[in-house]
């Protein structure tokens, strides 16, 4: 955590969040700072929704074959958003650098790239909306064991089973997801 910030970091939520949209969340900081933390959460897909289908709604020609990958609910702001999380192999003139080789990018630009014109990146997940804390928000939700923090990974990042993901990122910590309760408060 650079600066006391938590960019590039992920979020898991406690059992017992009060919020259940958030509810067994895995969520990556994009951005942090003093005034906004931004993030995207990385386990929710949306059933029957794929990014050849969106991309095709957007009037983007694949010219490649892409797997039917879901979109993700990346948060409850700005649903109608789209951002791409994306390997460090590729950069837009917009991308964000979110972690040594993770960035976020949402221009048109990235979901051409995704589909075959110009250079798509290695890997990359399509969510829409994202998640957002005001000044000191977030670092009050932790403060208080709403999340749990833990250096992110690609497979964690880009894995397809969504289902899994919680549970990984708490194994990662050396917490058994079983034993946790679903009180949350101060020690």
């Amino acid at each position: 955590m650079e600066g006391g910030f938590f960019s590039g970091q992920l979020l898991i939520a406690m059992p017992g969040i009060s919020d259940p949209r958030f509810e067994r969340a895995l969520i990556l900081i994009c951005a942090h700072d003093n005034e906004h933390a931004m993030g995207l959460a990385l386990n929710r897909p949306i059933e029957g929704l794929t990014v050849p289908d969106l991309l095709d709604r957007l009037g983007i020609k694949s010219t490649i074959k892409l797997p039917p990958d879901l979109v993700l609910m990346g948060g409850p702001v700005e649903r109608e958003r789209g951002f791409v999380l994306h390997t460090g192999d590729y950069r837009g003139e917009h991308s964000l650098e979110v972690g040594a080789q993770v960035a976020l990018t949402a221009t048109r630009e990235v979901l051409e790239a995704m589909a075959g014109n110009n250079g798509a990146p290695a890997r990359s997940l399509l969510a829409l909306g994202y998640a957002g804390w005001g000044a000191g928000q977030l670092e009050n939700e932790i403060k208080q064991n709403v999340w749990l923090t833990c250096e992110a990974d690609e497979d964690l990042i880009f894995d397809h089973d969504y289902d899994r993901k919680w549970s990984r990122a708490l194994t990662k910590l050396g917490v058994d997801p079983q034993r946790l309760g679903s009180a949350v408060g101060r020690a």
